[in-house]
């Protein structure tokens, strides 16, 4: 019979959420960080269409992505070899149907993004000489925009937990959640371990794990996002191309290692589950992609599916419980889970340790009450009543 571990600090999920907070609370207290799967990383880190835009999202989400962005830029020594964010840009375009919305669109993004430009159609078709111009009425860019290597933003999360005395423990799905002592028991196919506070970091399973803990449910809905790549069109250099996003969230593509990514920008419901695409989403994604482009789908080369996770408002949840405050939420990321993962990191660090919102991302207008579970329970509460 294994013995129990003991630690400061459980961390429930191993994807980007799980390993950034592990880096972050890992500079203060012991941690155990427990994967269900053989790697961390398995479902929906490990299928982003790893963009670092501050113009997509919500409010909040947005607000936190401008606090994150200065660690993207300039992470601590030692967190990675390579840059972590790479130049690529984003063009977001309307047909003429979709003009009033690009131009609400647009303010709304200039308040935040200064940087963001109108262009016109003839200057995105210069840019991505593949959209049609009998589709093409407007557009606008983001000029700093970039790509993520996720790989290499989870992995450095992992590696500096690591360093810091942190265990990743794989193969280790949560089978009871309980209480010793004063402190949670958590049974797991790699064995028990004790803690006095809990961090629930499981994505869609998120409400599973909370519930296994005796904590209220906060109604997280997994969302299938759909994701396939085809071949770049032939003798078309693709490489410097930005990423074309539709206005009304129809689809978008973007280079993607010589082929081009593609994505319906689908939100199915979905239970917590090893997501894969569906036939008729990659069919849609495919025709999409042929009414705003030349480009015709003869292959697809690859497609695959994961999920996004949301609560009603879409922002995320990221605090101690009201109820059961050493049961810490990290959950309803809804996509944006690896862009927001530096600033998000540090916030339940900080909440952790009794503090609360860091300086740099309340300055950057994010209000405690936008996050904490306490938000949901009151309005739960109001649309009982």
């Amino acid at each position: 019979m294994k013995a129990v571990e003991e630690t400061d600090v459980i961390i429930i999920g191993g994807g980007i959420a799980g390993a950034g907070a592990a880096f972050e609370i890992s500079r203060s207290a012991k941690v155990v960080l427990l994967e269900r799967e053989s790697h961390c990383g398995y479902h929906t880190t490990g299928r982003s269409a790893a963009s670092f835009t501050e113009n997509y999202g919500n409010g909040v989400i947005r607000r936190i992505v401008l606090a994150s962005r200065a660690f993207m830029i300039q992470p601590p020594t030692g967190f990675s070899d390579y840059p972590l964010l790479s130049k690529r840009g984003m063009i977001t375009v309307a047909r003429a149907d979709q003009l009033e919305l690009l131009a609400q669109d647009l303010e709304a993004a200039q308040a935040l993004v200064p940087s963001i430009v109108a262009m016109t159609p003839a200057e995105a078709i210069a840019r991505v000489p593949v959209l049609r111009a009998d589709y093409l009425a407007g557009a606008y860019i983001e000029p700093h925009s970039m790509d993520i290597d996720v790989n290499g933003l989870h992995q450095g999360y992992l590696r500096g937990a690591r360093a810091r005395g942190a265990r990743a423990v794989t193969n280790a799905g949560v089978k009871d959640i309980g209480r010793q002592g004063g402190q949670w028991r958590v049974e797991t196919q790699a064995g028990t371990f004790l803690a006095p506070t809990l961090v629930n970091a499981a994505g869609a399973w998120g409400d599973e794990i909370a519930v296994m803990a005796g904590v209220r449910a906060i109604g997280l809905q997994p969302k299938r996002r759909t994701a396939f790549n085809i071949p770049a069109p032939a003798g078309v250099d693709i490489t410097d191309w930005p990423l074309v996003n539709d206005v009304g969230a129809e689809f978008y593509f973007k280079p993607d290692a010589g082929q081009l990514f593609v994505s319906p920008a689908d939100a199915t419901p979905s239970a917590p589950m090893d997501a894969y695409a569906e036939d008729m989403d990659v069919a849609i994604g495919a025709e999409r992609l042929e009414k705003a482009t030349t480009i015709e789908v003869q292959r697809v080369s690859r497609s695959w599916a994961g999920l996004r996770t949301f609560v009603a408002d879409g922002s995320p949840v990221v605090g101690p419980d009201d109820a059961v405050p050493d049961f810490v939420w990290l959950v309803g990321q809804g996509g944006y889970g690896i862009k927001t993962s530096p600033a998000l990191s540090r916030v339940c660090a900080s909440l952790i340790g009794g503090g609360g919102l860091p300086d740099d991302v309340a300055r950057q207008g994010v209000a405690l009450t936008d996050l904490t579970p306490q938000r949901l329970r009151s309005a739960q509460q109001v649309s009982a009543s």
